[in-house]
């Protein structure tokens, strides 16, 4: 940026009259009429019902059979996302991506297919928020395919959460594409999550956010305790598609805790904190579950943004276990053992999400320079459809960004909001001198479309809502 618009717009961040006001942990504010408010219990416990109609989905189990099997289920989900576009006057494309299939856990190579829908955005049809849940079941044994496997927690409860979202929102427009995902070959080793994946590079989309929901409809665990108030949301730290230029650059300049993922943790859990009788989200800072994975991991291999969400205590008694009765326990994935009020929570959560996502612009991508200077000049490039941008700080051992500007090093006041206006004609970029000593502080920015903020995007190292390998571009 020229020299002479720089300081221009410096001295517009420090004497600006637009002064910071306090917000909700990522300006998530609501104006209109809850998009979640209709989402139905009973549609889910039918939704359940019919899954579990299928006897198995396990992903070895029957293609061609119209009533059992994994082949009857991914149908079904088809027929359902086809029947909710026939309301909403044919506005979701309804794909299968599909692909064959062998591995540990398949040892002979079998079809895999996804159900899909797709709902473009009017705007950025190219810029995508996904949604999905994995459609397959299984018994004790990963590779029993002939026994029931209800599944029914275990991911019924992300399917249906999947298709009631798609009901409820295909009756909106979105600046942005929503994609709506039935994923097969989970339990087998996180199959339809890379067919996902991989078909989503096919098909040139830029990804926001994905939202994977596994086992979100119950709410009491093994031991008895049971926690019908909270739910769980886990994100990576380190990239997973870190390079060692990137783990060097990350060691100077900081980035551990501020991996996309983890800013979309913080954005679901500002969101819920706007809610009245609403679930309270704990955001957990792992991948996943101890020792365990989901369809969320092939989109982190890919360097794309993506959370589990999750139950806030998980029945191990009613999942992966054969249909029986031992010494009085009653084992098996059976719709009985649901909280259905819990998860017209979670999916209204997801809907919130899925609603305010694809109205925000996408995360902007951030820089930051604070290198032997008692300010830190920050600076981001302009998002498309973005209308003002909101910088925000944190101390490097904070846990959530704060919502209100901290004092700067010389007592200066300086705005976090930023109008998009100011962004340099030829480059598109907006620079920022922030009266903060860098050495303390970490620095973000959220890209908003009136009330409709992003998550923050940091600016350290592997901060950006894309992949390492473009960020090195």
């Amino acid at each position: 940026m020229r020299g002479t618009q720089a300081r221009m717009i410096r001295h517009f961040a420090i004497a600006a009259v637009l002064v910071s006001s306090p917000l909700a942990a990522d300006d998530q504010t609501e104006t209109t009429e809850d998009p979640a408010a209709d989402v139905s219990e009973e549609r889910l416990r039918a939704d359940i019902d019919t899954l579990v109609g299928f006897g198995t989905r396990h992903t070895l189990s029957e293609q061609d059979n119209p009533t059992r099997g994994i082949g009857a289920a991914v149908d079904w989900g088809l027929e359902t996302f086809r029947g909710i576009s026939a309301e909403c006057g044919d506005c979701l494309e309804v794909v299968a991506p599909e692909r064959m299939v062998s591995g540990r856990r398949i040892p002979e190579p079998v079809r895999l297919r996804n159900a899909v829908a797709i709902q473009r955005g009017t705007e950025r049809p190219n810029e995508v928020v996904i949604v999905q849940g994995h459609i397959d079941s299984r018994a004790s044994d990963a590779l029993d395919w002939q026994s029931d496997a209800p599944g029914a927690n275990d991911d019924g409860s992300g399917t249906v959460l999947v298709i009631e979202a798609a009901r409820l929102l295909s009756q909106r427009e979105y600046p942005s594409t929503i994609i709506y995902a039935l994923l097969s070959g989970e339990e087998q080793g996180l199959y339809g999550g890379r067919l996902m994946a991989d078909w989503v590079e096919e098909q040139g989309y830029t990804v926001k956010a994905v939202l994977n929901n596994d086992i979100v409809g119950g709410s009491c665990g093994s031991d008895g305790y049971c926690d019908d108030r909270h739910v769980r949301v886990f994100s990576e730290g380190l990239r997973a598609d870190s390079t060692e230029e990137l783990r060097a650059q990350q060691r100077r300049f900081g980035g551990e805790n501020d991996s996309p993922s983890r800013n979309l943790s913080r954005w679901i859990d500002g969101l819920a904190d706007t809610t009245d009788g609403g679930l309270d989200v704990r955001q957990i800072w792992r991948t996943d579950r101890m020792g365990r994975g989901g369809d969320q991991i092939p989109f982190l291999d890919a360097g794309l943004p993506a959370v589990r969400i999750t139950v806030a205590v998980e029945d191990y008694e009613h999942q992966h276990q054969d249909l029986r009765t031992e010494d009085g326990v009653i084992y098996g994935d059976t719709p009985d053992e649901m909280d259905f009020a819990y998860l017209a929570k979670v999916t209204q959560l997801n809907i919130r999400a899925l609603h305010g996502l694809a109205l925000a612009p996408m995360p902007p991508k951030v820089t930051a320079d604070a290198a032997v200077r008692t300010d830190t000049l920050v600076g981001w490039a302009a998002s498309e459809g973005a209308d003002l941008y909101h910088v925000k700080v944190r101390g490097t051992s904070d846990t959530a960004w704060r919502s209100s500007t901290p004092t700067g090093t010389g007592g200066d006041e300086w705005t976090t909001r930023i109008p998009s206006s100011i962004a340099d004609a030829e480059t598109g970029t907006i620079e920022l001198a922030v009266p903060l000593r860098g050495d303390d502080w970490l620095f973000g920015v959220s890209a908003c479309n009136g009330d409709y903020c992003s998550p923050v995007a940091s600016a350290v190292p592997g901060g950006a809502f894309e992949p390492v390998a473009k960020e090195e571009e």
